[in-house]
């Protein structure tokens, strides 16, 4: 956006009308916003904490708007079809919402094609949404904040790929640097001549040009798009992967050229029955495949991560102020949480710092999900006490969460189960802790047992009623009992006390003090 885009109001880009009446605000509106892109249509509403949005709403159409573009250089006529009458139910369902005017930015079919500019007009006039075309660099900025909405911290190359294109763009230090946008989309890839050799050729050619632009020796490549998400999804099918989320799924290179090869071997139709993606998806994946092969091989990542946020989470990302931006994303999906959820809305934090003298050792990374633990802990609270500490593991491991591995979501999921239950013995959830290894598991028990402890011990504050001193050469646990205060220490407390300092390894100690 250039500094003139700035001063023209809420008529010059979509980008410029604030989400956010007050920038300190963690509320964040009902927003919605339209992506037109080359393969799919799609409405999401955004709900929730301002740094960490829920998804309200989500809707998309396989509209293939940009199928034989690089042949006729028109889009799609069935596709213009689908795509038009989508827009017309988006632009009614967000009005039956009452939601502010939808944002809507179309992509590379758009901007392309000979017949794009008639068709916005087409949009607007039929629907009253106005769709902002944006070039390939913008694209990739946009589709790169997305990524640092989920990943604060990330570092490396963003790869977006669409239907009729493959953005780059580099991420380093919470900005977006260098970004090239190139024809590598698989509707592209369908009109070049020469068979699979031709195809390969191009993309040879098109890669080893983008990494003159973006530089090599990036350590970590992000993937955005729907295409990359059915590719690790396949991966996951081939490894038999426990945890079927998404989003910050990795994949090491090799791993990576052992897919590629499997799908270039294997039959759609087979791949569907492992996957349950559609097949308008599906009939794309072998081209970025093929792609994914190069790009790994040009850039020489040591790990490829898989991000569902992407160009609409860019655009929310672009709003926000830069305080906002650098908060953890987790930790504000957690407060949002227990704010709504949660019987008694603060106690979390009172909790933490309880249970802290045990884990004060533990580096930040770890520090910030027991802190998120303390947060969720309460907010299952409504399910029935048979099931409470399974609902508890499945929303931690498959909620909508960012800025958190795959590890840290069984890890997180497992100290909530053992928030309710002393045993995990016979889960239904134990193919999920293979993730773990056996110091991990053993802490998340013990992080589990502390909050089980805590949550019950003093229900205003458990500060209130004592403190824990944890000597670990000694192996003593300590709860120190305010005078006065015994009583608090019954027979559930006592035995969810000696739970915990089994959990440890520990002998229990108790004492009582002097205010």
């Amino acid at each position: 956006m250039t500094a003139d885009s700035r001063v023209h109001g809420d008529d010059w880009s979509p980008f410029d009308r604030p989400l956010f009446e007050d920038p300190s605000a963690r509320a964040l509106d009902r927003v919605g916003v339209v992506d037109v892109g080359s393969n799919s249509v799609r409405l999401v509403v955004f709900d929730g904490a301002a740094r960490s949005p829920a998804y309200f709403y989500n809707e998309k159409i396989m509209a293939g708007l940009g199928q034989g573009l690089a042949e006729t250089g028109r889009l799609n006529p069935e596709g213009k079809r689908r795509a038009l009458a989508a827009l017309r139910r988006f632009a009614m369902l967000a009005k039956g919402m009452k939601l502010p005017p939808l944002t809507c930015v179309a992509t590379a079919a758009v901007r392309e094609a000979s017949d794009g500019p008639e068709f916005q007009k087409i949009v607007e006039r039929e629907t009253g949404l106005r769709l902002w075309v944006i070039d390939g660099r913008e694209e990739a900025r946009l589709s790169a904040q997305g990524v640092l909405l989920g990943w604060p911290e990330a570092e490396g190359l963003v790869c977006d790929i669409g239907g009729n294109s493959m953005e780059l763009a580099e991420v380093s230090g919470g900005k977006v640097g260098r970004r090239v946008s190139s024809a590598l989309g698989p509707f592209r890839l369908q009109q070049v001549t020469g068979g699979g050799k031709g195809i390969q050729r191009y993309i040879e050619a098109t890669m080893e040009t983008l990494a003159e632009t973006v530089g090599r020796g990036h350590e970590r490549i992000y993937l955005v798009g729907g295409s990359w998400r059915a590719f690790a999804r396949l991966d996951m099918a081939r490894r038999n992967y426990p945890l079927t989320v998404l989003h910050e799924y990795r994949m090491g290179p090799q791993s990576v050229l052992q897919t590629a090869h499997w799908i270039a071997e294997s039959d759609i139709a087979a791949l569907k029955a492992k996957t349950g993606t559609s097949e308008a998806r599906l009939g794309l994946v072998p081209l970025a495949a093929r792609v994914l092969r190069q790009l790994v091989l040009t850039f020489r990542p040591k790990e490829i991560d898989v991000s569902s946020y992407g160009i609409r989470e860019g655009l929310l990302y672009e709003q926000m102020p830069e305080r906002l931006r650098m908060r953890d994303p987790l930790i504000e999906a957690c407060r949002h949480a227990e704010r709504t959820m949660a019987r008694m809305p603060g106690f979390g934090k009172k909790l933490y710092q309880f249970i802290l003298p045990i884990f004060v050792d533990l580096p930040e990374s770890r520090q910030r999900v027991i802190k998120a633990a303390c947060l969720l802990h309460d907010t299952t609270w409504r399910a029935h006490p048979d099931y409470r500490a399974e609902a508890c593991f499945d929303n931690a491991t498959r909620a909508n969460l960012g800025g958190l591995s795959h590890r840290e979501r069984v890890y997180l999921g497992l100290a909530l189960l053992h928030r309710y239950k002393n045993s995990r013995s016979g889960s239904r959830m134990e193919p999920l802790f293979t993730l773990l290894d056996a110091r991990q598991l053993r802490e998340a028990e013990v992080l589990g047992k502390a909050m089980r402890f805590g949550a019950m011990f003093a229900v205003r504050s458990p500060e209130d009623a004592g403190e824990l001193l944890w000597r670990p050469k000694k192996k003593v646990l300590e709860l120190r009992l305010r005078a006065g205060l015994q009583a608090l220490f019954g027979e559930v407390a006592e035995a969810r006390f000696k739970s915990l300092c089994d959990a440890l390894g520990a002998t229990a100690r108790v004492t009582v003090v002097a205010d």
